[in-house]
């Protein structure tokens, strides 16, 4: 935990809200409507479990409609409060905006423990709390759509997505109301990925930048890179394992909840995460130096730093010792507003989570997209785009056998070339398309400004300047 002294997630974002209108010529009315979050639920519901009524609370947060519906993750933890329920949304609206996907901020969660339930038990609280909501519109695929956050799942999706066709029989869309859904229950491929795979995008973004690399004091590219990953559930896995597999990253530490590993020759991802799921920890993993106290490995010798598990877990006790130069917030709010303003100053570039971690939102978009589509992408182009490269391929082909030069094309061009693409090679090429675009805005204002501003002010100027200018469409 970081020192009293230090400011609540809920203050560090309005902290760094407030440096980014600080640079912008706003009306004030219209910053302050920015700025409020529009409306917050909070459900009490009783469920009869193991012989006796259990009560649970639950919050759903609706930070700004500027655009409908809004959008936002359902989150199962005792952590659970308003305040940070109320945050996360906010950061949804801003990173809905940078990102250009059409929704509003929105949020959600539920004090429980999911570790404490067994799949039955978890299956009536989470419906229960999905009843709460639905009847009051703040599930709907026309008003606010949910996705998995911290503690929910594929699962979780799929009874509340059931949860609501129950109740709404006759809503051709309703499949639509929530999305992370099983590909089997009208989910996207790529979805469970997806975050991972942004944060991924979002690192290739940034190394093609010079001007960028430069500033984090880089001189060649991801490979060979140094990276400590801080929580290695579904987004630091996946950004974990392709950064390793793909781009030629070692991971060199992992933290989890019971301590962190150290290997500078590199981890095995894939294994430790197997490890994991079967010890429920890395306490005991065998390969590599094990640390009791894993938040010590935020202070580890590395070149990229990836917290991907809670928030404020770089504060103003731990920020001078971080030696990272570049950190990508693949969680929400890991840095608070105290650790950025030390980092900052120690030239430490923050990839900033509202572009870091948009690949959720991003590909629970086009889930959305497909269940509104009512149709798979790819079904109607791919097997036409494979007719019409063979013809290509066929045609050169003739043209070698005909003038007797007798050249071949190589079967490793004939396979990737003749393939269509399906629905998870278009949903990664629109994330990627998406990260590239997103990351481009950020970086003109990055580099474009003569006052010294960082990257995660220049997501704040870019994502309000776009909320801003739906407000003034709407006449506001």
């Amino acid at each position: 935990m970081g020192p009293a002294n230090e400011p609540s997630f809920r203050d560090s974002v309005d902290i760094m809200f407030n440096r980014a209108v600080a640079l912008m010529d706003l009306p004030p009315g219209l910053e302050e409507k920015i700025r409020v979050c529009n409306a917050t639920y909070t459900v009490r519901f009783g469920v009869r479990l193991r012989g006796q009524i259990q009560t649970f609370t639950g919050y759903r947060s609706v930070h700004s409609e500027h655009m409908e519906p809004v959008k936002g993750g359902i989150r199962f933890s005792m952590a659970v409060n308003q305040d940070e329920v109320e945050a996360l949304a906010a950061l949804m609206t801003y990173k809905c905006a940078l990102v250009e996907a059409p929704f509003g901020g929105s949020k959600g969660g539920l004090c429980v423990d999911p570790r404490e339930y067994d799949e039955n038990e978890l299956e009536m609280i989470t419906r229960r709390f999905a009843y709460e909501l639905i009847k009051r519109d703040m599930i709907n695929p026309a008003q606010n759509v949910p996705a998995p956050d911290m503690g929910t799942g594929e699962r979780e999706m799929a009874w509340i997505a059931d949860q609501y066709k129950r109740m709404n029989t006759t809503d051709i869309n309703g499949v639509a109301c929530v999305t992370g859904k099983p590909t089997h229950a009208g989910g996207i491929q790529g979805r469970t990925e997806a975050t991972g795979r942004g944060v991924q995008y979002a690192l290739h973004a940034f190394f093609r930048d010079k001007e960028g690399m430069k500033k984090a004091g880089f001189k060649s590219g991801l490979d060979g890179k140094r990276v400590i990953v801080q929580g290695l559930g579904n987004v630091g896995f996946h950004a974990a394992k392709f950064l390793s597999e793909e781009d030629g990253c070692k991971i060199i530490g992992i933290i989890e909840r019971d301590g962190g590993i150290y290997d500078e020759k590199g981890l095995d991802v894939e294994g430790v995460r197997e490890w994991i799921s079967k010890h429920d920890g890395v306490a005991t993993y065998p390969n590599g130096t094990h640390e009791t106290d894993g938040a010590k490995l935020l202070e580890a010798d590395c070149d990229i730093l990836i917290p991907a598990a809670l928030e404020g877990v770089i504060h103003k006790g731990n920020a001078a010792g971080v030696k990272a130069q570049l950190i990508i917030e693949a969680a929400n709010g890991p840095v608070t507003a105290g650790a950025d303003e030390i980092l900052r100053d120690k030239g430490v570039v923050i990839i900033p989570d509202m572009y870091a971690n948009a690949g959720g939102v991003t590909v629970s978009y086009f889930e959305w997209v497909k269940n509104l589509s009512h149709i798979r992408f790819g079904r109607m182009q791919r097997r036409q785009e494979e007719t019409r490269h063979q013809l290509v391929v066929d045609e050169l082909e003739r043209l070698s056998a005909d003038s007797g030069i007798g050249w071949q094309l190589s079967p490793n061009f004939k396979e990737k070339y003749l393939r269509g693409a399906g629905e998870l090679e278009l949903v990664r090429s629109g994330l990627d398309d998406t990260m590239q675009s997103a990351y481009q805005s950020m970086a003109t204002v990055w580099h474009g400004r003569d006052d010294n501003v960082d990257l995660r002010t220049a997501a704040y100027l870019v994502a309000i300047e776009k909320v801003a200018a739906s407000y003034r469409a709407k006449g506001l």
